[in-house]
């Protein structure tokens, strides 16, 4: 890579911790899409510890994996989308900044796929706001339709004293372009949110064609103060995660992006309602679709199953699958663990219950162990055939392993260590997993939890 465009990219560089993600800055090819919560302040676990693979049919027990390196320098690299139009050979990397990076065959492009750094915030040292997320429409090959998740600074509807926009965006370009301009943005939606951090950013097409939606809490700690909505649970202040009448945070969003109108076609939003979003026609928003989650960093699908990992705040981190009208428990329980209460409700006043994750984790203690959950993938490719069928996730701290898990009867899931035997040029931190349409995986990692220059990578998982 030449020098002129490494100082451009370097200058880029911004990080991306704490209930998020953060990856670092300057695309190279190699040859060959966070994370402690600074607002932590938990209070309890109960001593219990998710537990380690002990063997039988389809263990995971002695597997270990590789990276090898595909492409390095971002600044960081939080989203990586694959999308089968091209049959897995192109790889488009989104780093927070502002930017997406394509890797083909070919190897990385000189350019920028697309340039939004004049639409994103600004960025200084530690952030979590950014460009966050993108989603290819099914049918791109033919429609050319791509969907952005970005901060943007205030926009009219977004109080002073609030810190940024959360804006989804659809941008129509031609499919085959190796770079494309946003000059076709249409702005879908616009949250004001409150505080920087906690913003979530992933966003994914379900196999019902509709495209799903994190939001994070609103940021700050405890899911209260400016921005967030009284709620039903007095022992604790707040908040956005068990409301679902004043806001569209802490939650998973569904929206038909191929309507317009609402539900009846009728009104002004310019996407359409799926008439069976569980709030349609009740007292609540519907765009809701799940809610109760704190800062949902990564959601992804395998055939119906969606797993929706959420970062917690100082004591369980945890992974969900995705239910309709699903309520996950922010801010009266953290994983499946009552939150700053030695005793606290299972179910709302109207009796709908607080669903515990399929997963979870503690900050300390035996067995895995970690910081801020990083959401993955069930993998489904053929180069590692032990790791068949297994989700695929890790702690942003990922200290020389990922996390995997099969499913079980009995909740929470048993979660498996998986050694990173060879890192290649990958970094020691995670920041995001990718899938191919092939079912291989994808990580994006990064090198430092502080981004100061482009450590950055983009990385293929494979066997030892």
């Amino acid at each position: 890579m030449n020098g002129s465009r490494r100082h451009f990219l370097a200058a880029t560089g911004a990080t991306l911790i704490g209930g998020l993600a953060g990856c670092a800055s300057a695309p190279t090819d190699d040859g060959a899409g966070g994370t402690t919560d600074s607002d932590a302040t938990s209070d309890d676990t109960d001593g219990s510890t998710a537990t380690t693979d002990t063997g039988g049919d389809g263990s995971l027990s002695g597997l270990e994996v590789a990276y090898e390196t595909l492409a390095t320098g971002f600044a960081s690299p939080v989203d990586v989308a694959i999308p089968e139009a091209f049959g897995g050979s192109r790889r488009f990397v989104v780093d927070q900044p502002g930017r997406i990076w394509l890797h083909d065959d070919s190897g990385l492009q000189s350019e920028p796929y697309l340039d939004i750094t004049d639409r994103v915030v600004d960025l200084n040292g530690y952030d979590e706001r950014g460009f966050l997320g993108v989603a290819f429409h099914p049918e791109f090959a033919d429609n050319g339709r791509l969907y952005l998740r970005y901060s943007a600074p205030r926009r009219s509807e977004t109080p002073s004293n609030y810190s940024h926009t959360f804006v989804l965006s659809e941008l129509t370009v031609d499919p085959e372009a190796t770079t494309v301009s946003a000059d076709s943005e249409r702005t879908l939606l616009e949250l004001p949110q409150p505080q920087s951090n906690h913003n979530a950013g992933a966003v994914a097409f379900g196999p019902d064609g509709y495209l799903y939606v994190a939001t994070g809490d609103g940021g700050g700690a405890n899911d209260e103060g400016r921005g967030h909505a009284d709620d039903w649970y007095d022992a604790v202040p707040g908040g956005n995660g068990q409301d679902v009448t004043e806001n569209l945070l802490g939650s998973v969003l569904r929206i038909d992006v191929d309507a317009t109108g609402g539900v009846s076609g009728d009104d002004d939003r310019p996407y359409g309602i799926p008439e069976d979003n569980p709030l349609v026609g009740t007292d609540g928003l519907d765009e809701q679709y799940a809610w109760g989650l704190r800062n949902p960093w990564r959601l992804s699908f395998d055939g119906e199953d969606c797993y929706v990992a959420d970062v917690g705040q100082g004591a369980w981190e945890e992974v969900n699958l995705l239910e309709r009208g699903g309520n996950y428990g922010w801010n009266v329980r953290e994983g499946a663990h009552c939150f700053r209460a030695g005793d606290c409700p299972t179910e709302t006043p109207d009796g709908a219950p607080l669903i515990d994750p399929v997963l979870e984790y503690p900050h300390s203690g035996d067995g895995p162990s970690g910081v801020a959950v990083i959401g993955g993938h069930v993998y489904r490719g053929e180069s590692i055939p032990d790791l068949s069928g297994a989700y695929v996730f890790a702690d942003w701290q990922s200290e020389g392993r990922l996390f995997a898990a099969r499913p079980s009867e009995s909740r929470p899931w048993d979660i498996a260590e998986i050694p990173v035997a060879d890192r290649d040029d990958g970094g020691a931190n995670v920041l995001a997993f990718g899938r191919a349409p092939d079912g291989e995986l994808y990580v994006c990692t990064s090198d430092r939890p502080i981004v100061t220059g482009s450590s950055g990578a983009l990385n293929r998982l494979t066997g030892v």
